[in-house]
């Protein structure tokens, strides 16, 4: 039953000491805040610059293809060496995207552009780990460069999901179809290849200083991939959602896909044609940005495309609007403090939105808001009646930061190979199998259910993984069957990239 907010006002206090429930929320927000504050104090200061080099290292044994000698996940081997000859081109390489052996292009596009907005802003913090960041995107990078290579056809999924998921094999032994996907101008996909647009133009900000030639051929495909994304415009539910679908339907439509991917193009190639397009589609896709200000991951853009234009429009109050005010808004529908706070956190004070993977949610909001901090400096955020400053927002990123890294109810480490305490027994095939180096024989697609169920610890180590965490009362199960708390993926550890650098800088 729905009780009026006039009966719980009354039923709540009378007279002066009335409670409303917007009051009521804040202060409940302010104790779970505060709660989870004082837990985190009982446990020493995490090593931020160990778990930089961690987060980092994971990508390593989440790569697909024929694998470089200075590799060091050496309990990974080469794989999908054919990927891509059923359709006659070469797509051997990029991420697999979890603890499966799919290459799925819209999630590994968001993975790229996040590691290279991690590394633009704080590769001055990364000191030796930077050499190895900058490695991470081209090996995604040079992946999109085949898998756009031809005009108007971009390539948005590699492997059959349906068969992958039957099986527990490593990704060496795969003998599942290796199926590729594209999304064409008469079947489009405009929201898989506008982040993969997104993505090669962030990148092109990476390595312009170091190489310039491979930066102009990043941007140059970017613009090309972009024009294709917004001339023919569709969502890939429709033209492949049978093979992406369920795993990775697009629910929040693709314009804001569109708006990122010109946001990125405005921001490496400082066009004013991409200027104009994100000014007048901020207008034209009102109804759609407005729906999820305050969404932010491999599916909605939302509220990174405000805080990425909020750099260029800060200070300038005629190019302000609606940019700021979005941007704003995200910031306190994420704040606990926020009364507008329109997120759950658990006792422990993590930040809760999904029950399925939710770390993806406090790595990449939390580097929203630090990001948005670092771009807004003196400037205050009024949320309700509570100013909320540079420093909040560094505060409270922070605070999901060191409870992923062990300060939490469990005084356990999410990331794998991080503390003393940390998840044995990940969801993830590669780690759970013994390596080809100790048991070079292959391990069929059914033989490796005895793995997946046994209760013994991963064979092979995958440092650095971060988990998708533990339920809404904060405790986890260390469970491999489990894949909603125990499968790590590319799309968590990536924005984590460049929290880690921050405050391996800022302890």
């Amino acid at each position: 039953m729905i009780v009026p907010r006039q009966i719980v006002r009354k039923m709540i206090g009378s007279g002066k000491y009335t409670i409303n429930c917007l009051m009521l929320r804040t202060i409940v927000a302010i104790f779970v805040f505060l709660t989870a504050t004082v837990v985190a104090n009982k446990v020493p200061n995490p090593n931020y610059a160990d778990a930089l080099t961690k987060s980092i290292l994971f990508f390593e044994g989440q790569r697909s293809g024929k694998l470089p000698p200075n590799q060091r996940m050496t309990w990974r081997k080469d794989s999908a060496l054919l990927d891509g000859a059923d359709k006659g081109v070469d797509l051997v390489g990029g991420y697999y995207d979890a603890g499966d052996n799919m290459k799925f292009h819209f999630p590994m596009a968001f993975t790229t552009t996040m590691l290279a907005w991690s590394v633009e802003q704080f590769k001055s913090s990364m000191g030796p780990d930077l050499q190895h960041a900058m490695e991470a995107i081209r090996w995604s990078t040079d992946y999109f460069l085949k898998a756009t290579n031809i005009p108007n056809v971009v390539y948005a999924q590699v492997g059959d999901a349906e068969g992958d998921h039957n099986c527990w094999e490593r990704p060496e032994d795969m003998d599942t179809p290796r199926t590729a996907f594209a999304v064409t101008a008469q079947t489009p996909g405009s929201e898989v290849s506008a982040e993969i647009a997104a993505a090669l133009a962030a990148a092109s900000i990476v390595f312009k200083p170091t190489d310039p030639t491979y930066a102009r051929s990043l941007v140059n495909r970017a613009v090309q991939v972009f024009g294709f994304a917004d001339k023919y415009r569709g969502s890939y539910n429709d033209s492949i959602g049978p093979w992406v679908c369920p795993f990775y339907c697009n629910y929040n439509g693709y314009n804001d896909e569109l708006l990122w991917a010109a946001a990125w193009l405005l921001r490496a190639t400082k066009k004013p044609m991409y200027w104009n397009y994100v000014k007048q589609n901020i207008i034209n896709f009102k109804s759609d940005m407005e729906s999820g200000l305050s969404e932010f991951g491999w599916d909605a853009k939302h509220a990174g495309i405000s805080v990425l234009i909020s750099k260029f429009v800060l200070g300038k109050p005629l190019n302000e609007k609606p940019f700021l005010p979005y941007a704003d808004t995200f910031v306190c529908s994420v704040l606990p403090e926020s009364p507008t706070n329109t997120v759950r956190y658990t006792p422990g004070g993590l930040m809760y939105k999904s029950g399925i993977c939710n770390m993806q949610n406090p790595t990449a909001l939390s580097f929203l808001l630090l990001t948005y901090a670092r771009y807004m400096k003196s400037r205050v955020i009024r949320c309700g009646n509570i100013d909320i400053t540079q420093k909040t927002l560094i505060r409270f990123a922070r605070s999901q930061v060191n409870y992923i890294l062990g300060r939490n109810p469990m005084n356990m480490s999410y990331m794998v190979g991080f503390g003393t305490k940390f998840p044995q027994s990940i969801h993830h095939r590669g780690a759970s199998l013994p390596s080809i180096d100790q048991h070079p024989e292959k391990i069929g697609c059914k033989e490796g259910t005895q793995y997946f169920l046994s209760e013994n610890p991963n064979p092979n180590m995958h440092i650095g993984a971060v988990v998708g965490g533990p339920d809404f009362k904060d405790y986890f199960a260390d469970s491999r069957p489990n894949s909603a708390q125990s499968e790590p993926a590319t799309y968590v550890n990536a924005p984590l990239v460049g929290l880690l650098a921050y405050f391996k800088a800022h302890p």
